[in-house]
């Protein structure tokens, strides 16, 4: 039995002209009419990730920010969420004076994306996330226990360590510093814990490292056929490329383990 599938949007779901793929969206929409649940599973923000929630009909939970929080965008309500540490943040307001060239950091706090370079490259991750990038002025003034997460976009990126804290890569020039609690898996976990839906009756399909977590997680793990070569060697199964309607093939597989008829499902 599949109760839940969850997936990732950028790469997965969603393809390189930030719109949903067609197949894969009729595809989750034929999984819920048949009785199943579809969670998203994103580094995006609230703002962000809503579009493609109510263009799928959602009004459950959503694992934003690559695990940091985990909320129900159609009420507002925060299930959970796991800020980096405050000396974490503070190590890396040391640290973004060095960084390499190229190299702009973005952090995520109250609701908002904050940013003081004004390039090419932020202004791109902005346009391709839906987001404004609000300047905060001083870094050193914004609270420290209140950062969801930081990014360094660009490149050549930087390798770091930084007690309490886990770095994933969302994509090639993307670098994302989240709280060690924080990832798509621990999100998937304890949402399943506290909905009583047991791991073996999820699949989850990602395409980045960052999914990689959350599909070794669930009951049944996919890669996009045109993923990460890491992702795509660690899955149980490996999907369609995401422009042929990866999701369609978690969802056909759904319906024959559940022993449904096309349009028949019943939990």
């Amino acid at each position: 039995m599949i109760r839940w599938i969850v997936t990732d949007l950028d790469g997965t779901l969603v393809g390189r002209d930030l719109a949903m793929v067609p197949a894969s969206r009729e595809a989750l929409r034929r999984f819920r009419a048949a009785g199943g649940e579809v969670i998203l599973a994103t580094g995006r923000m609230e703002c962000s990730a809503r579009p493609y929630y109510d263009e799928l009909g959602l009004d459950g939970a959503a694992i934003l920010y690559n695990g940091a929080a985990t909320v129900n965008p159609a009420t507002g309500a925060v299930l959970r969420s796991r800020n980096l540490p405050a000396t974490a943040w503070k190590t890396l307001l040391g640290l973004f004076g060095e960084l390499p060239e190229g190299v702009y950091p973005v952090a995520f706090s109250g609701g908002e994306a904050l940013a003081v370079h004004d390039v090419p490259e932020l202004r791109e991750y902005a346009r391709r996330d839906g987001i404004t990038l609000r300047d905060p002025g001083d870094w050193a003034a914004l609270p420290p226990d209140e950062i969801v997460k930081c990014m360094l976009i660009g490149g050549p990126l930087p390798e770091l360590d930084i007690a309490g804290t886990v770095t994933v890569r969302s994509e090639a020039t993307y670098l994302e510093v989240l709280s060690e609690q924080a990832t798509k898996g621990t999100a998937l976990r304890e949402l399943a814990a506290a909905t009583g839906v047991p791991m073996e009756q999820i699949a989850a399909i990602g395409d980045n490292p960052n999914d990689h977590d959350m599909i070794a997680a669930a009951g049944v793990g996919f890669a996009v056929g045109d993923g990460h070569p890491d992702v795509v060697a660690a899955a149980d199964v490996v999907a369609r490329a995401c422009a042929d309607g990866a999701l369609v093939d978690v969802v056909e597989l759904a319906f024959r383990s559940n022993g449904w008829a096309e349009g028949k499902g019943e939990l």
